[in-house]
């Protein structure tokens, strides 16, 4: 549920990179809300409920997707390939599932690993090679 209002604090933030728990916990929270949404709406028969949900999910769907695709080091415009039939969506779910790229990428650091390996490590001393 953390990761849930996580995606909903960063609204509109396309910048830097998302987990994948961030991004399947919030599919799950997502599809888990919209059921519950759609049984209240067909109980008092109507569909504004729905549609509204929808539409308040709909940019932070898209910011914690471009985050993961930053994550595995691609870019956001990837998102696009859900338009090709069938194979998009497969294509897109195999990217979803990949693991973070180690370390840092052109898009910011890797949320695995917030805290620098250097900062941990010292760095070795420069020992001249004798000849």
């Amino acid at each position: 549920m953390n990761y849930f209002i996580g995606a909903l604090k960063k609204y509109a933030v396309f910048e830097g990179r998302a987990r994948r728990s961030e991004y399947w916990y919030f599919v799950l929270f997502g599809v888990i809300f919209y059921v519950v949404i759609g049984v209240i709406s067909s109980l008092i028969d109507t569909n504004i409920l729905s549609l509204l949900f929808s539409i308040a999910i709909f940019i932070p769907s898209l910011a914690v997707s471009v985050r993961r695709l930053h994550d595995i080091g691609r870019s956001g415009w990837m998102i696009l390939i859900n338009f090709i039939p069938i194979a998009g969506f497969i294509w897109y779910t195999v990217l979803m599932c990949l693991d973070s790229n180690i370390g840092q990428n052109e898009y910011g650091p890797n949320p695995k690993m917030p805290v620098s390996i250097s900062s941990i490590v010292p760095p070795q001393p420069n020992i001249p090679m004798s000849s």
